[in-house]
């Protein structure tokens, strides 16, 4: 039994999902994979029940109906993952735009090196993105430098997709009053655990944009970005962040 579980949310990712489930499989370290496929109408499901004969044990897969949002799959992911005792979860995209060998590195920072969360950063060292138009590096860079300066959170990559949660940092939040389901849902995750007090380390990563599939980014998941960090900031001035013993 591993002690770590990567979820990975799909839709329409079969050019993609093997692939990377076989990548996961053969790191150094044993992780298992969990997939949350929103219906996806391509076969990607199909793709990922075939290779659990091949996985027994380590691949497992949740099949949702219809586009329910990152944030709720992820929220899924987490409370089928508490359930089933592992201590180290994970979040990755399915596309490779996150290099699946950086798991052992955020893997190391929490495991080793004592972080209660650790997060895959494109902007720790300058700015570490591949194949991105200009105006969307500097839309994501400048959202990072945005949330930080509305949250006072000392995180550089605020909407990086690509972390690692121990045990107790997702046993601690209230999951269910997690409240948003697209990318401002990274940045929800993180200030939540920052202001419980979590150890929180950013780890460098090289950012790749997908070479296979269709985007899922839109114009409305910035939006609730910029307009629900404002939002969150001043709910979090009513809220008790103490841990229970």
């Amino acid at each position: 039994m591993s002690d770590s579980v990567v979820i990975i949310p799909t839709y329409n990712e079969k050019e993609n999902v093997e692939a990377m489930i076989r990548k996961v499989f053969s790191l150094e370290k044993d992780f298992h994979v969990l997939i949350i496929d929103d219906g996806s109408p391509d076969g990607t499901a199909n793709i990922v029940k075939q290779l659990q004969n091949e996985f027994p044990n380590k691949l497992h897969i949740e099949e949702r109906k219809g586009k329910l949002g990152l944030g709720t799959a992820y929220i899924h992911g987490f409370k089928w993952s508490l359930k089933k005792q592992y201590q180290y979860v994970f979040e990755m995209d399915c596309d490779f735009s996150h290099n699946p060998e950086d798991l052992l590195k955020l893997y190391n920072a929490c495991a080793v090196e004592g972080a209660d969360m650790s997060i895959g950063s494109r902007y720790i060292k300058g700015v570490n993105v591949v194949n991105w138009p200009m105006g969307r590096v500097l839309m994501s860079y400048y959202a990072s430098a945005y949330v930080r300066f509305i949250t006072g959170m000392p995180v550089r990559d605020t909407t990086s997709g690509f972390k690692c949660y121990t045990r107790k940092v997702l046993e601690t939040i209230d999951l269910d009053a997690i409240k948003f389901k697209g990318y401002a849902f990274q940045i929800e995750m993180k200030f939540t655990a920052w202001k419980f007090g979590f150890i929180i380390k950013e780890v460098p990563i090289i950012f790749t944009d997908r070479q296979e599939g269709v985007s899922k980014m839109s114009g409305g998941i910035f939006k609730e970005a910029v307009f629900g960090v404002i939002q969150m900031k001043i709910k979090s001035w009513f809220r008790n962040y103490k841990k229970s013993a």
